[in-house]
């Protein structure tokens, strides 16, 4: 399969984190015979200290020509420090989405069993945990009408949606949750928000068309903390911007690390991989960046065009690295020097040679991903 993949590492770990998902990508296509090539464009911080826009036109045109996009991460401390900043680098990203009508984002949550550890969260409560939140992405509060007072000290940002923006994310996640354990759960705050009783009242109309769903009702409040007591309980989490983003964010809690956190956003015409976490500025050219999320969004690029034994190599890849303490410093315990870029090689070593079977993790040469 030819691919035109457009990759947009953005700022801070952005890079370090993409150029390994590129790495695993490179390895895929000469095992598998593709042909993958990647174009390069800027976004972020780094496209407002260019060029002046944090979401430049070639960029635009780059993305809009590639059969999938590949994306890093944005955001810089001097913004964030900056509330009156009028041009951002968060402009960039939600700027990318609108543009390219990605309206729905696709965010799996799984427990890794090797990784139940590492989460602050009790074993038993997380183990088996398997969701996947389906979050509205081009509208909402994030893209409502925004209003400032002329004297700075009176704001507003509208939350505002249509059925039709409803109902064509509701209708993904109701195949998805045919295709898993048939249930779906609604987060909304229909109990106050008028946007969510609109939510809620296109949610109970579809319904009828997937029988075999069974289709929950939770308020975002509630649904926050069932999702530490018992996340088990979830199968499909289907919701709105904000709140998909803040649950997914949270979630990160029972997996271990925001690092491990992959995600897809798919429109009728265009496609982006991404990892959920920011650009984590201090950590930038440190080494210290998990790349696994990005990987796994590479993985989930796959599964868009059907390369099923290649997105389920690049997770064995995980998996094992996973399982050999070859991972960045968030969840290593056992090395002290495995860098973002040996993680990378690491699981491209696997790529190539997926029979390796030699166990005697002594003989690990931490310096390289082989395993002599």
């Amino acid at each position: 399969m030819k691919l035109n993949i457009a990759v947009l590492p953005g700022d801070g770990i952005g890079p370090e984190v993409t150029a390994q998902a590129v790495k695993v990508l490179k390895a895929v296509a000469m095992e598998f015979n593709h042909v993958f090539t990647f174009n390069y464009g800027l976004i972020g911080a780094s496209a407002i200290e260019k060029s002046g826009s944090p979401l430049p036109e070639e960029t635009i045109s780059i993305c809009e020509k590639a059969d999938a996009i590949l994306f890093g991460a944005i955001g810089k401390t001097s913004y964030d420090l900056d509330p009156n900043a009028k041009v951002r680098p968060e402009q960039g990203l939600l700027g990318l989405r609108k543009t390219l009508d990605l309206y729905a984002n696709i965010r799996p949550i799984i427990a890794y069993e090797d990784l139940l550890n590492k989460s602050s969260l009790k074993k038993n409560q997380i183990k088996d945990t398997n969701i996947l939140i389906y979050r509205e992405l081009t509208s909402g509060i994030y893209f409502g009408e925004k209003k400032l007072s002329a004297d700075g000290n009176k704001a507003s940002d509208i939350c505002e949606y249509t059925r039709e923006e409803i109902e064509r994310i509701a209708h993904l996640a109701f195949k998805a949750a045919q295709a898993r354990k048939r249930k779906l759960t609604l987060v909304d705050k229909a109990n106050v928000l008028e946007s969510s009783r609109l939510w809620r009242r296109v949610v109970l109309e579809l319904e009828p068309q997937y029988p075999n769903v069974k289709t929950d009702y939770m308020y975002i409040d509630n649904a926050a903390m069932e999702l530490i007591i018992n996340p088990k309980q979830f199968d499909v989490i289907l919701t709105e911007n904000m709140f998909g983003d803040i649950l997914s964010e949270e979630a990160s809690v029972i997996v271990g690390s925001i690092g491990l956190l992959a995600s897809a956003s798919l429109g009728k015409d265009h496609a982006m991989f991404e990892p959920i976490h920011g650009a984590y500025t201090k950590a930038t050219n440190k080494g210290i960046a998990n790349p696994i999320a990005s990987i796994l969004s590479a993985a989930m690029l796959l599964d868009h065009f059907g390369l099923d034994d290649e997105a389920s190599l690049v997770r064995q890849g995980v998996d094992k690295s996973l399982k050999l303490h070859i991972t960045t410093p968030d969840l290593n315990t056992k090395y002290d020097n495995i860098s973002t870029t040996k993680v990378g090689d690491f699981i491209e070593d696997f790529i190539h040679n997926p029979d390796e079977t030699n166990l005697n993790f002594t003989n690990i040469h931490l310096g390289q991903s082989t395993i002599i």
